[in-house]
C-alpha cells in the first residue's frame, strides 16, 4: 500500500469511528435537554477532555506550532496565558456555574441562565446574547472549516474545497444527530488523539536530531532568538504589549460558551475538582507538545532540506517524514480531530441559541420535545452551511481567525459570567450595558490596530460598565439574593441554611 493509501485508511477508520459514536449518542438522545446538555450526566473525565478538545481546535495542531516555528518561544506566552486562564476557569467558574444554572430553573444555555439569574423580563439579555453567539461562532466555525481545507491541501495534495467540505460533512452528520452527547463523546477520543500526536511528533524529531541537546544546539545555530521568550523585544513599548496581549488570551476562557457549557453538563458541582485535574493535565501536555513541535521543527525542517510552504503545516510535514505511513495517517487524523471537536461543540451552542434563546421567547404554547429536537438539528444544518459559505474564500491565518472570535466571546460574556457568579449586586441593566460595550469594543479596537489584543481593553470596559451601571440601578429583587445564596451553598456542597446572612456571602 502506498503512503497516501495508508493515510486514507487511517482517516477512513477515524471517520467511521466518529460516525459510530454519533449513532450511539443519537440512540440516547430523547429530549431537548439531552440534545443540548446530554441530560447533565457528564462524568469528570468526559467533561474535562470534552472541554479541552472543543476549546483547542485546529490552532493547537497548526496555528500555535506555526507561530512558534516562525517567531520562536516568544509566542509561547499565549500558551502560558491559556493554561492559567483554563485553570482559573475550572477552579472558579465550573462549580458555581453548574450549581447556579440548576438553581436558576435548570437553565440549559448561558443566555437563559443570565436572563433567569437577573430576572430580565424584557428578554433583551437573552436576545443580545443569542445574537452575539451566532455572529462570533459563525466566524469561529468558519475558521475550523478553513483548517480542514488547509489540512487536505498540505497532507494529500488535494483541493482546499474538497478538504473543507469533507470535514464539514462528517462533523455535521454526527453533530446533527448525536447532539451534545455525540459532540462530547467524540471529543474524548479526539482529545486523546490530539495529545498523543502532539507528544509523539516532537519526540521523534528530537530523537532524529540526536537528542535534546543536539536539537537545542541546532535551533540556536539557526536563530538564537528562537529560544528566547523575549526575542527581539525589551519589556517596554511593543515588546511589553506583545507579551501582555498573549497572556490576555487567558481572560477569554470565562466567556467561551462551548467550553463553559461543559461545566453546566456535569452530573454535579462536586465533579469539577476531578475534572479540573484531568483537564489541566491534558492541556499542559498538549500545549507543551505544540510548542516543542514548532520549535524543534525549525531544526528538523532545515536539517532535512524540506520545503515548507505553510508554517502552520509544520506538524503535518514532520509527521509524514518521521512516522510509518499508517501512524502518520492517524496523526493527520488527529489534526482533523482538533478541528472537528471544536466545530461540533460550536454548532450545538449555535443551535441552542437559535432554538432555546430566540425561537422559544414569547411563545405562549411550549413546543413539544420532538419539535425542539428537530428544530435543533435543523439549526445545526443552517449554521454549518453559512460557515461553509464563509470558508469558501478564507482570509487571514487560522490563528488570526480564532483570535478575533475568542476575543468576541471573552469580552461579551466573560465579565458577565464572573459577576453573575461572584457578585450578587449585578443587575440586568448592568449586564446588558456591559455585554454591548464589550462586543462593540472588540470590533472598534481591532480596527484601531494598536498592537494590543482587543480582548483585554474590551474585557475591562465590559467589567467597568457592568459594575457602574449595576450600582446606579435600583437594588435587585430579594429573590435574586436568595437564589444567589442557594447556588453558592450548592457549589460548596453545604446546605443553604448554613449561611443565615446572605449579605456576608456576597464577598465572593
Amino acid at each position: 500500500m502506498t503512503e497516501q493509501g495508508h493515510h486514507i485508511l487511517a482517516l477512513a477508520i477515524y471517520f467511521v469511528a466518529m460516525l459510530g459514536i454519533g449513532w450511539y449518542a443519537y440512540r440516547r438522545t430523547t429530549n431537548h435537554s439531552d440534545y443540548l446538555l446530554g441530560g447533565r450526566e457528564l462524568r469528570p473525565t468526559t467533561a474535562a477532555l470534552s472541554a479541552g478538545a472543543s476549546d483547542m481546535s485546529g490552532w493547537l495542531m497548526m496555528g500555535l506550532p506555526g507561530a512558534i516555528y516562525v517567531s520562536g518561544l516568544v509566542e509561547s506566552w499565549i500558551a502560558i496565558g491559556l493554561l492559567i486562564g483554563a485553570y482559573l476557569n475550572w477552579r472558579l467558574v465550573a462549580p458555581r456555574l453548574r450549581a447556579a444554572t440548576e438553581v436558576a430553573g435548570d437553565a440549559l444555555t448561558i443566555p437563559s441562565f443570565l436572563e433567569r439569574r437577573l430576572r430580565d423580563r424584557t428578554h433583551l439579555i437573552r436576545v443580545v446574547s443569542g445574537l452575539v453567539i451566532l455572529v462570533f461562532f459563525t466566524l469561529y466555525i468558519s475558521s475550523g472549516m478553513v483548517a480542514g481545507g488547509v489540512f487536505v491541501e498540505n497532507s494529500f495534495g488535494g483541493e482546499y474545497l474538497t478538504g473543507m467540505l469533507l470535514v464539514a460533512g462528517v462533523t455535521l452528520v454526527y453533530t446533527m444527530f448525536g447532539g451534545f452527547l455525540g459532540a462530547s463523546l467524540t471529543d474524548v477520543v479526539q482529545g486523546l488523539m490530539m495529545m498523543a500526536a502532539l507528544l509523539l511528533v516532537p519526540v521523534m524529531a528530537v530523537w532524529q536530531l540526536g537528542g535534546p541537546g543536539e536539537a537545542i544546539s541546532a535551533v540556536r545555530e539557526l536563530d538564537p532568538d528562537h529560544l528566547s521568550m523575549l526575542a527581539g523585544t525589551a519589556l517596554t513599548g511593543g515588546g511589553l504589549t506583545a507579551i501582555v496581549s498573549a497572556l490576555a488570551w487567558g481572560l477569554g476562557y470565562f466567556g467561551q460558551p462551548h467550553v463553559i457549557v461543559r461545566f453546566m453538563a456535569m452530573r454535579d458541582a462536586g465533579g469539577a475538582k476531578a475534572a479540573r485535574r484531568i483537564g489541566i493535565t491534558w492541556m499542559g501536555l498538549s500545549l507543551l507538545g505544540a510548542v516543542a513541535g514548532g520549535l524543534v521543527g525549525v531544526a528538523y525542517i532545515a536539517r532535512t532540506g524540506t520545503t515548507l510552504n505553510d508554517p502552520e503545516a509544520v506538524m503535518l510535514v514532520m509527521s509524514q517524514l518521521l512516522l510509518h505511513p499508517l501512524v502518520g495517517g492517524f496523526v493527520l487524523a488527529a489534526v482533523v480531530a482538533a478541528v472537528m471537536s471544536t466545530v461540533s461543540s460550536q454548532l450545538i451552542v449555535c443551535s441552542s441559541a437559535l432554538v432555546e434563546d430566540l425561537y422559544r421567547i414569547g411563545r405562549r404554547t411550549p413546543p413539544s420535545q420532538r419539535t425542539l429536537v428537530l428544530l435543533g438539528r435543523a439549526c445545526v444544518l443552517v449554521v454549518a452551511v453559512i460557515a461553509v459559505l464563509l470558508a469558501l474564500t478564507p482570509g487571514g491565518t487560522i490563528l488570526s481567525l480564532v483570535a478575533f472570535a475568542w476575543a468576541g466571546f471573552g469580552a461579551s460574556f466573560g465579565p458577565a459570567i464572573l459577576l453573575s457568579l461572584f457578585w450578587r449586586r449585578l443587575t440586568a441593566a448592568g449586564t446588558l450595558a456591559g455585554m454591548t460595550v464589550g462586543a462593540v469594543t472588540v470590533f472598534g479596537w481591532k480596527a484601531l490596530d494598536t498592537g494590543l489584543y482587543e480582548l483585554l481593553p474590551a474585557f475591562v470596559a465590559h467589567l467597568v460598565v457592568a459594575v457602574v451601571v449595576s450600582l446606579l440601578w435600583p437594588k435587585p429583587d430579594p429573590e435574586i439574593d436568595r437564589e444567589f445564596t442557594a447556588s453558592v451553598a450548592l457549589a460548596e456542597g453545604r446546605a443553604v441554611d448554613d449561611d443565615p446572612d446572605p449579605v456576608s456571602a456576597s464577598a465572593a
